[in-house]
């Protein structure tokens, strides 16, 4: 994380509602977390997408205990994403619950009854994608998260690039699309930003999916910083 450019990054998340990382895992990293997906012990669940017209493929979330690296790597971006989070709540004249430790923040999210980690592992095969959406657990939101490549686009696989699409105030939507390469991340809105219109600023809301997988696997990590009911 030390490479990573924050300022610049929070300047492009304020300008397109996402920012890619340069590389944070290795490939060695990315292939020992991608193989979590067969260890079934370590979730709480199980979603095929077809079944809830979600999408086509598969995710888990994982259970308690988080593995180490899931852990840490959701430490590691908490304090990062914080002042984006807080600043974006003045703007918008809301309020910002979040304190400046994660467990705290958690706690709060307890508290309110989203108890369950919400971290997932994705795993989408040739045909497959994801519908737009928000992953949206409860009243407790935090406002930005996190998606990282675990597999290498063109080599593992093609197609699957990462969809953003933002409703505009007063305007038709605009989309954005991102190939995550292995190793980097993408951080993006979970659920709206604010953006500059004529009478001040204004919530635009956001979702975000999957384009179909043309060929290949592709396995991805969303570390969300709020927990599930």
């Amino acid at each position: 994380m030390t490479d990573v450019e924050w300022k610049e990054l929070a300047e492009e998340i304020d300008e397109y509602g996402c920012a890619l990382t340069p590389r944070i895992l290795d490939p060695g990293a990315c292939r020992s977390i991608a193989a979590l997906y067969d260890d079934t012990e370590r979730f709480r669940s199980t979603v095929d997408m077809a079944r809830y017209r979600f999408g086509s493929g598969e995710y888990r979330y994982f259970a308690d205990p988080l593995p180490d690296a899931v852990r840490q790597l959701r430490a590691a971006f908490y304090p990062r994403l914080l002042p984006i989070a807080r600043d974006w709540a003045a703007r918008l004249d809301r309020p910002a619950p979040w304190p400046d430790r994660l467990e705290d923040w958690l706690a709060m999210c307890h508290e309110a009854g989203q108890t369950r980690p919400a971290q997932i592992l994705l795993r989408y095969g040739t045909g497959d994608w994801n519908a737009l959406h928000r992953d949206l657990f409860g009243d407790a939101v935090f406002p930005l998260q996190v998606v990282i490549g675990l597999d290498e686009p063109e080599a593992d696989y093609t197609g699957g690039e990462f969809l953003l699409v933002e409703q505009r105030p007063r305007a038709q939507s605009r989309g954005t699309a991102t190939l995550l390469k292995q190793g980097h991340a993408l951080i993006f809105t979970t659920r709206d930003r604010p953006v500059l219109a004529k009478r001040g600023w204004s919530a635009s809301p956001v979702r975000h999916g999957v384009s179909a997988v043309r060929s290949g696997r592709r396995h991805t990590l969303g570390l969300v910083f709020h927990d599930a009911s």
